[in-house]
């Protein structure tokens, strides 16, 4: 299971860090891991080297600001969603196409931005997990009042000291400010930046018509069942599968919001998305 760093450039021209992991022998397909805001790429090192056994090439990418795209400083520098989605994301989906038939496996984020990404079709869908709304009414209470910490006490005060969320207090990634501010506003609508009156996103996703698979955790605190039914129902185009783990059934006694990435539950996921991809390749092949 080779793994190499991979440059990437984007459309706007910046730099960005990315890794390659290879199988053995031939590659079948190539999978894209658009990873949740907050988390470094290399939280995701053991699903691709998983993947990687199942003959499937993995490309996994550090967005701007994040991990070791990170720029010598995050104060004033100009980064938001949509950079993440358009340019970011965008330059890992094009090298993958240059290399095999693609699938997107997203983290949270990472479902948001497929939809937003140029030419989503030439891919062979999008698998994501724990992808939904953000909005705290879908929360149980005890994490209502976590987020609304975040947002009204935390956050402002944090971010107006050092000029971006300094998310290394708590065992995660900085956030550029923007990213914040976006993750913030839209998190305040129901339906999250569909409901946003300054911008048109449902066209967007109105273009996807390759399938788009949704997994998210009992137990998940963050995006809740009815959290990614909100948000994942606007690829309102595509072939839609919704489903809700267990924690029993990756045989773990807890998933939450990032689980299905951790060691204990590779096992149990991972034959889940090779399923995927295969039904996939089939598709096209018929």
């Amino acid at each position: 299971m080779p793994q190499a760093a991979l440059p990437l450039t984007t459309r706007d021209g910046f730099r960005l860090s990315a890794q390659h992991f290879t199988p053995d022998g031939e590659a079948r397909a190539v999978v894209v891991m658009l990873g949740a805001t907050g988390l470094a790429q290399r939280y995701y090192r053991r699903f691709a080297e998983l993947l990687t056994t199942h003959g499937l090439e993995v490309v996994t990418v550090d967005y701007r600001g994040i991990g070791e795209s990170r720029p010598a400083t995050l104060r004033g520098f100009d980064c938001h969603y949509r950079h993440w989605a358009t340019l970011d994301a965008a330059a890992a989906v094009d090298f993958a196409l240059t290399r095999g038939p693609t699938l997107v496996v997203g983290n949270s984020f990472g479902g948001h931005a497929f939809g937003q990404l140029p030419d989503p079709n030439r891919t062979l869908g999008l698998l994501t997990v724990a992808t939904g709304a953000s909005w705290s009414g879908y929360m149980p209470v005890s994490e209502q009042a976590k987020v609304e910490l975040l947002w009204k006490v935390v956050g402002p005060a944090a971010t107006r000291v050092w000029g971006y969320l300094p998310g290394r207090l708590w065992g995660g990634e900085d956030l550029p400010l923007g990213v914040y501010r976006d993750w913030d506003r839209w998190s305040h609508f129901e339906r999250y930046f569909f409901d946003d009156p300054t911008l048109d996103m449902q066209p967007l996703f109105d273009r996807v018509r390759v399938p788009v698979f949704g997994i998210t955790a009992e137990d998940d605190a963050w995006a809740p069942p009815r959290s990614m039914t909100v948000f994942l129902s606007h690829y309102r185009n595509a072939p839609l599968t919704l489903k809700t783990h267990r924690p029993a059934d990756l045989g773990v006694d807890a998933l939450g919001h990032l689980g299905h990435f951790k060691a204990d539950a590779l096992p149990g996921f991972v034959p889940e998305v090779v399923r995927f991809v295969s039904e996939r390749l089939g598709a096209r092949a018929a």
